[in-house]
């Protein structure tokens, strides 16, 4: 598989990093680390008029027909700049209205996605439970014509803001996903206090939720995996930005701390901890892109690609981290060294949408039953 990107990727890739950079540098992020808002609102607007929100939306709904691939791009400078705001959760919710939505549900929602005047986040993680479709004990029944929604969920990605919240939901263990208005009769947000300062995340409740039966998307838990698969590796991709930079971080601080006279980057113990890093964030890259490039292409092999892709990523995390916070020392872990946001957001890309060990025994099952393409 060829891993080189094309000039459209790479012209992709950088206008979106220069962007970031202008409009919203570190020393932004730390402005509205306190701001309770999940979004830049003069980015998010720039982004919408360039075409970044639409980006794998079809082109009847003003998208740019892109892959995930194109979308991988994104959200690895969207982690490497510790972007905030809800392009990953409108992505995902996009892909998912694209693919099983109703022709009338995709009319309504999508242009909103690809303008900003709107956004949708994704609610599937429920306290104390794995983020896995055996842990979704949110229920939904129908009554009439209208689908009533019961349950909690939590670590629901900006949306204090949210326009619409995609829910998935079970019943008689059959999970299916629903679109509902942030404002709907019934939703409680409440926002939660959590590791990473960058991003905004709540708590999202539903008592007795009405939502009209034509909201409710297609498919059932081959569908409902098959997002949690996309969404895993978009979160793959921002990891890698973050990983990338603590990495570039750490080598350009061991090249001037000096210790017995020396800068800290020539003592070979610190050699072999830089080589490990990169070593690590090398392999988060090939496993993120493969895991996109097999989904674009519609590959067999997709889901294990994912799997691998999210299980090595969420041990590449915590490693990565471990090594930039040593070789920074005691500075790393202070509030006005950039590190330790860094640290923060890595550890939560950690466990989002599954931790090492979900995507580990998921890959078991899967080698299990189809053993000869192994």
């Amino acid at each position: 598989m060829n891993f080189e990107l094309s000039d459209e990727q790479t012209m992709l890739r950088e206008a979106w990093r220069d962007l970031l950079a202008d409009r919203a540098p570190i020393g932004v992020v730390r402005s509205r680390l306190d701001r309770d808002e999940d979004v830049d609102p003069a980015l998010w607007r720039l982004a919408a008029e360039l075409g970044w929100l639409g980006i794998g939306l079809p082109e009847q709904y003003d998208g740019a027909d892109q892959g995930l691939v194109e979308l991988a791009l994104l959200a690895e400078e969207t982690g490497r700049a510790l972007g905030r705001g809800p392009f990953l959760p409108n992505a995902i919710v996009g892909q998912a209205i694209t693919t099983t939505g109703s022709p009338r549900l995709q009319a309504e929602v999508l242009p909103a996605l690809a303008s900003g005047s709107g956004w949708a986040t994704w609610a599937f993680a429920e306290p104390q439970a794995p983020w896995t479709i055996d842990g979704v004990r949110t229920t939904f029944c129908a009554e009439g014509d209208m689908i009533v929604l019961d349950g909690v969920k939590t670590a629901v990605q900006d949306a204090g803001g949210a326009r619409w919240l995609l829910v998935t939901a079970q019943h008689e263990g059959i999970p299916r996903s629903f679109l509902v208005d942030r404002d709907a009769s019934g939703v409680t947000v409440r926002r939660q206090q959590v590791l990473d300062p960058t991003r905004a995340f709540y708590a999202v409740r539903l008592d007795g939720v009405r939502v009209p039966a034509d909201r409710r998307l297609d498919g059932g838990p081959t569908e409902v995996q098959r997002l949690l698969d996309y969404a895993s590796v978009l979160r793959c991709a921002e990891a890698l930005g973050v990983l990338a930079r603590m990495l570039e971080m750490t080598v350009d601080y061991v090249k001037v701390r000096v210790q017995f006279g020396q800068p800290i980057g020539t003592f070979q113990a610190v050699k072999h901890a830089c080589a490990e890093m990169a070593l690590l964030v090398h392999g988060t890259r090939a496993a993120t892109y493969y895991a996109a490039m097999a989904e674009d292409a519609g590959a067999d092999d997709a889901a294990r690609a994912a799997c691998v892709a999210s299980s090595y990523t969420s041990a590449a995390v915590g490693a990565v981290a471990g090594r930039a916070l040593q070789l920074h020392g005691g500075i790393g872990f202070t509030w006005e060294h950039d590190l330790h946001l860094y640290l923060r957001r890595a550890e939560a890309d950690g466990v989002l949408y599954g931790d090492t060990t979900i995507h580990r025994d998921r890959l078991c099952t899967l080698l299990q039953q189809s053993p000869a393409s192994v």
